[in-house]
């Protein structure tokens, strides 16, 4: 029922979300606890910017539910402000992902000048699926998702998406590798 949760936080730990919007409840999830670690090593500077009034700032966007569950929606880093509507990547990478021609799909932001940012994927077609179209893969998108959240500029890839030794994707090294064509919608 609550699959999309990431549980409860330790008894010992306090969890609460800043800037909370007022729509969906969704802002950065805060941290502190015994348990929590209170600075980085020899980084003065970065310590500053992430552990403020004894709370950690942790770069997740999350919310919590009236029954005390935590939820991770994205990473602030990752979150597109297209417009001032947030689009949450890791929402779009899900459904995006669930047509059989994806293999793997990365989305970012691309800058564009009147909205701030725009919706990019980056895609790269299944290796056993059915051949890649852009149209039907934005087509399904549009069933599932506001038009604001279905990407304008889609990258097909034909090598796997950049990803570190541990396999999480390196989207820093995405949006400096990636050229955007024109938008396609």
């Amino acid at each position: 029922e609550h699959a999309d949760s990431v549980g409860y936080p330790a008894p010992v730990v306090d969890v609460r979300v800043l800037d909370a919007d007022v729509r969906t409840g969704v802002g950065e999830l805060l941290i502190r606890g015994p348990n929590v670690v209170e600075g980085y090593w020899r980084k003065p500077h970065q310590t500053a910017d992430t552990f403020v009034d004894g709370w950690l700032h942790s770069g997740d966007m999350g919310r919590i539910d009236h029954e005390g569950r935590v939820y991770v929606v994205d990473r602030k880093k990752d979150m597109i402000n297209r417009g001032g509507e947030n689009v949450y990547s890791v929402e779009v990478e899900n459904v995006l992902s669930a047509h059989p021609a994806v293999g793997e799909v990365a989305v970012i932001a691309v800058p564009d000048d009147m909205m701030g940012e725009k919706v990019g994927a980056v895609i790269v077609p299944s290796a056993g699926g059915p051949a890649l179209d852009i149209a039907d893969v934005l087509a399904a998108a549009a069933e599932r998702l506001s038009d604001f959240k279905v990407p304008q500029y889609v990258v097909v890839r034909n090598e796997p998406l950049p990803r570190n030794p541990g396999g999480k994707l390196l989207k820093p090294t995405l949006r400096s590798e990636t050229v955007w064509g024109a938008p396609l919608r």
